[in-house]
């Protein structure tokens, strides 16, 4: 544990004072933050994309459009996603193997008491939807996540599945490859809403007939 958090204080320590918190106030400062380390800066926006994931509450999606407006669409996604699975993957593994303490460590009491009876109720169903749609703190659940019975494999496929589409959207958006009108943009907010609320009224029926057909198989 001791050497988790010397590693720990050591990330946040880097993006402190590399200037990556204060560059996080917009799309435009994260971007010239990035360019900054050039010719490296592929390799800083993957670290520091992975970095964000275990130690700092910035939400990928934003550090995603940063890349696309950099690097362009696709080599945005493919870093952000490769970034953002490993990272997953790592807190989850050290939530798992370390238990509350570390949770309690890079989650506040306020989000863990929020999320964590809904996440236990519900933990496949709920990481699905919340994976996919935006505007939840996507890497401090992975963290919860690993205080749960859910398999690691399991999660494991679920990020792989479900983590990469709301990333490609704001790499997309990041990357001039894609503009949406404001209607638009509340259609597909509408539309987040509605699957969220049919997929958790109804999502554990779902998800109960699909492991028996599997066990049957």
């Amino acid at each position: 544990m001791a050497l988790t958090a010397l590693l720990l204080g050591a990330g946040g320590l880097f993006l402190s004072r590399s200037g990556f918190f204060a560059a996080c106030a917009s799309i435009r400062d994260l971007r010239a933050y990035i360019s900054r380390s050039a010719p490296y800066s592929h390799l800083t926006f993957f670290v520091v994309q992975l970095l964000s994931v275990v130690l700092a509450p910035i939400p990928s999606n934003l550090t995603a459009a940063a890349g696309g407006l950099l690097f362009g669409t696709w080599s945005a996604f493919f870093l952000t996603y490769g970034a953002v699975t490993a990272g997953s993957l790592l807190v989850f593994w050290l939530a798992r193997t370390l238990g509350r303490e570390f949770a309690d460590r890079v989650v506040s009491r306020r989000l863990s008491e929020k999320y964590q009876k809904v996440i236990r109720e519900k933990t496949t169903v709920f990481l699905a939807l919340a994976f996919l749609l935006p505007y939840f703190p996507d890497d401090v659940l992975c963290i919860l996540a690993g205080l749960t019975a859910i398999p690691f494999g399991r999660f494991a496929l679920l990020v792989l599945v479900t983590r990469p589409w709301g990333l490609l959207f704001a790499s997309a958006l990041g990357g001039a490859s894609l503009t949406i009108p404001l209607w638009a943009m509340v259609l597909i907010g509408l539309a987040g809403a509605a699957i969220f609320v049919l997929g958790m009224l109804y999502g554990d029926r779902l998800e109960r007939a699909i492991l028996k057909r599997l066990g049957k198989e």
